[in-house]
């Protein structure tokens, strides 16, 4: 029998991950009124040309160290506000360049918090040997308004555990979506029919192939509407909001691409879809193999996308973290919060945590990744410190006794602890061990922040026997703690 008494031991770091406001990018930026961006047009204008050039200069000047190309995104700025307007395009480029900086405004990224981070092997180290382990890193970045993005670090675990990050990137860039390049018609009804709007818009799928694109998309809706036209029958608002539906669904599958050349913490998956306009929040990050079926390694995040009423689980897919797919999951069972992917598929088929009802933990099964059905309950709070409701921690861990999972418990006063699970190898619907008791718990220096009393993590990972953890500290910063995994298994209680 384990000394059940004996604490475990946890190191925490001096390093910590906190808000830097200086990391910023750029937004669209228009009052919204016609009449005030004629206004803002007609006063541009009014300047000579020399007072243009002047101001223009010495905007360039004060932003052109800030951002990578501030030029192009002036450019494509004026080309987005241009088309709301009845005037006619003709402007030098100077002067695009002059309009396109009034439509321009800077976002702190991370100017309020830095939090719920996870943790990975980085894809130049997956088959590496060293005691030296090269890792990423991603948090969940907020700045003004509560809005969430994913932006990343880049690190090595030395042999002893320690983490050594390497200096943030100045300039931060953020990329323009891009829709899939295909559709599957399959994931679209498969969508529809769970949110109760296929029948509506089916004859506009009907004429789509199993595999089309978003012109082919916007071509059947034409069609469709001219069919009713043709037919004196007016689209009512139901199909008008189910048609809305449908080009929602087809804006929130899209894709983005960062330059190699661009740093990994220059790198912001910053929110582009309607879904998700307010925040892309906890993403876990799974290191996945052999995970698209050509035989080689993926990189899977599940993450919320949150539009300010609903959240809405999404799935991030990356072999390289320059190129990102980004899907919603489909199904019953991918609704709530928190789904954390297992690192492979069991027994054939894909595995997930996830909290379906808010407050206990399950397990789902699945052919396809994206879709999602038939939860089964895996533990309901037990123990004082997660009466509340209980969570993952990440994705699960592979070890030669089974899988260790980390949990989150929320218990008196909303106080969140970290605790562990371990499950059966061969069978995960079986909680084999877990301790009674959190081993994180916030200490004096940690409960103070945006959301007080709160530890968290999306993610961990084993390097030479040793748990890595980051972990967030009352939703404001991000810190890193290590303990010995024997340590955490022999303090368990066994079934």
């Amino acid at each position: 029998m384990a000394n059940r008494e004996r604490k475990i031991s946890i190191n925490k770091q001096v390093l910590h991950f906190t808000p830097d406001d200086s990391r910023v990018v750029t937004h669209f930026f228009t009052p919204g009124n016609s009449k005030r961006i004629e206004n803002i047009f007609e006063r541009i204008f009014l300047l000579s040309e020399e007072e243009a050039k002047k101001i223009l200069d010495q905007t360039l000047k004060n932003f052109s160290k800030r951002h990578r190309n501030i030029k192009r995104i002036f450019k494509d700025n004026f080309d987005k506000i241009i088309k709301t307007t009845e005037f006619e395009n003709n402007f030098s480029l100077e002067q695009k360049l002059l309009i396109g900086s009034y439509f321009t405004m800077e976002y702190s990224i991370e100017s309020a918090a830095l939090f719920n981070p996870s943790i990975v092997i980085h894809p130049e180290a997956i088959d590496s040997e060293s005691g030296r382990l090269k890792v990423l890193l991603s948090f969940r970045a907020v700045g003004e308004g509560h809005i969430s993005s994913i932006v990343f670090r880049r690190g090595v675990i030395r042999s002893n555990g320690e983490l050594l990050v390497q200096k943030s990137s100045a300039l931060v860039e953020r990329v323009n979506r891009t829709p899939n390049s295909i559709y599957l018609k399959s994931d679209f009804c498969l969508k529809l029919k769970e949110i109760g709007t296929y029948d509506l818009v089916s004859k506009i799928l009907d004429n789509l192939l199993d595999e089309f694109t978003f012109d082919e998309l916007e071509e059947a809706i034409q069609i469709f509407r001219k069919m009713k036209d043709i037919k004196h029958k007016k689209i009512g608002r139901s199909s008008e909001e189910a048609i809305d539906t449908l080009l929602w669904l087809a804006n929130a599958n899209y894709e983005i691409k960062f330059s190699p050349e661009l740093d990994i913490s220059a790198r912001v998956i910053f929110p582009v879809s309607n879904n998700e306009i307010k925040g892309v929040e906890d993403a876990r990050f799974v290191l996945f193999k052999n995970g698209n079926g050509t035989g080689k390694h993926v990189y899977y995040a599940t993450y919320t996308a949150y539009n300010g009423f609903t959240a809405l689980p999404q799935l991030i897919e990356t072999v390289d973290f320059c190129h990102f797919k980004v899907s919603v999951l489909l199904g019953e069972g991918s609704k709530g919060k928190g789904m954390a992917l297992f690192p492979r598929k069991i027994n054939g088929k894909y595995a997930t945590i996830s909290r379906n009802d808010n407050e206990n933990l399950y397990i789902m099964f699945s052919d396809n990744i994206k879709y999602w059905e038939n939860p089964i309950l895996l533990k309901p709070p037990a123990f004082y410190w997660e009466f509340f409701q209980i969570g993952n921690c990440g994705s699960p861990i592979e070890i030669e006794k089974g899988w260790l999972l980390l949990i989150h418990g929320v218990g008196p006063v909303r106080t969140y602890t970290i605790s562990a699970i371990l499950l059966d190898l061969e069978d995960p619907t079986k909680v084999i061990g877990l301790l009674k008791d959190p081993f994180l718990i916030p200490n004096e220096q940690e409960r103070n922040g945006y959301v007080p009393n709160v530890v968290y993590s999306c993610g961990a990972i084993i390097h030479n026997d040793m748990l890595i953890l980051p972990y967030a500290m009352s939703d404001s910063r991000s810190g890193i703690a290590s303990l010995k995994v024997k340590e955490l298994l022999d303090k368990m209680i066994y079934y």
